[in-house]
């Protein structure tokens, strides 16, 4: 079968292959014929080597298709299902996920969960995120799925599988964002148009979208931004928007320390700073001891927008169909395997917000 396969980093270092296997399906493994696959900006880290994955990997985590086989210990999915594929298992069983942050699920450090999902030239090779989405099947445990309603498009499900889940929940979950607030969001990217919608759905007065691209800007002020501004001028709009005050609460989108930082300076005495972007392990953000005490801001990291994926993938679809969330508005185009590469060249240099590709 045909998949990406990252064989050394970087974008030159992607392989279309169509040598490619899934391991057998046993115990809790579930293969799903992938119909649909988003192309995140998580990927293009993965590629560029910024998330320190070791080649060769199958690329790829956001993904909606349809079961094709069980494992002997898989109940409640059978062969023919429509599914969506969420990276982040949610067992259930481990402390985290008893004490309600499944987002933070133990079962992705157990050894069995990091075994490899593929075969490429009779070696093993792992999938990135346990996914590897960018294939036309995927092995995956049955904590990683959740059904996908009937009439709704893979390609909608592929994207509510991590990115739209991830802004949605940021908002909803994460920083529990009240009408009438303030909120700015830095990064106007798939996750943070999702984060844009979510807010204006949940009453924010004011809604700032800060992206260096002109064209998000425009589409933030469609999705629902009541404001919108260039990097530089992020000091101006703090002023121009909240009076000086700085915003309610801040969503960080990109993971880099400069717009951390930008986001910490743009959120109010008390306020909430939400770092969702995806950083780099020996990226710095300088902060004084001085300033985290004395301003009484929180600092949050949000991973997976703090979500329960049985109980926020239904609700975001359900945001969808009442026409909460316009997800359409945030598929750049449509593209074969073939294109991954440059997808992902595109993505890199702004000019596109989300590719989905279709099997």
């Amino acid at each position: 079968m045909r998949a990406a396969v990252l064989q050394r980093s970087g974008l030159d270092g992607i392989a279309i292959r169509d040598d490619v296997s899934t391991v057998d399906v046993s115990d809790v493994l579930v293969r799903v014929r992938v119909r649909a696959a988003g192309v995140c900006h998580s990927d293009l880290s993965a590629a560029t080597g910024r998330l320190g994955l070791t080649p060769p990997v199958v690329l790829g985590h956001e993904a909606a298709g349809e079961v094709s086989a069980i494992g002997s210990d898989v109940d409640g999915f059978e062969v023919g299902d429509r599914v969506m594929v969420s990276w982040v298992p949610q067992c259930g069983e481990c402390a985290s996920c008893r004490r309600g942050q499944p987002e933070l699920c133990g079962y992705s450090a157990r050894p069995e969960y990091r075994r490899p999902r593929f075969v490429v030239d009779g070696e093993p090779v792992a999938a990135q995120a346990g996914c590897g989405a960018f294939a036309e099947e995927i092995v995956v445990t049955r904590h990683n799925l959740v059904p996908l309603p009937d009439g709704v498009p893979f390609e909608i499900g592929a994207l509510v599988s991590c990115g739209v889940t991830t802004g949605v929940g940021a908002v909803r979950n994460t920083a529990a964002l009240a009408a009438g607030s303030s909120a700015v969001v830095i990064g106007c990217g798939g996750v943070g148009m999702a984060i844009v919608q979510a807010a204006r759905a949940a009453g924010a007065a004011a809604v700032l979208a800060v992206d260096p691209v002109a064209a998000k800007r425009e589409l933030a002020l469609e999705l629902g931004a009541t404001d919108v501004a260039e990097p530089a001028g992020l000091a101006a709009a703090v002023a121009s928007v909240t009076g000086g005050e700085g915003f309610d609460v801040a969503f960080e989108a990109v993971g880099v320390p400069e717009t951390i930082r930008s986001a910490y300076d743009a959120t109010r005495r008390g306020g909430t700073t939400v770092v969702v972007g995806v950083g780099a392990a020996d990226a710095v953000v300088p902060f004084t001891a001085r300033e985290l005490y004395a301003s009484g801001r929180r600092l949050v990291g949000s991973v997976f927008g703090s979500s329960d994926v049985r109980r926020d993938y239904p609700r975001v679809i359900e945001s969808w169909r009442a026409g909460d969330l316009r997800l359409e508005k945030l598929i750049s185009d449509r593209i074969g395997l073939a294109d991954l590469p440059e997808a992902l060249a595109a993505l890199r240099a702004g000019s596109a917000l989300r590719s989905v590709v279709v099997f």
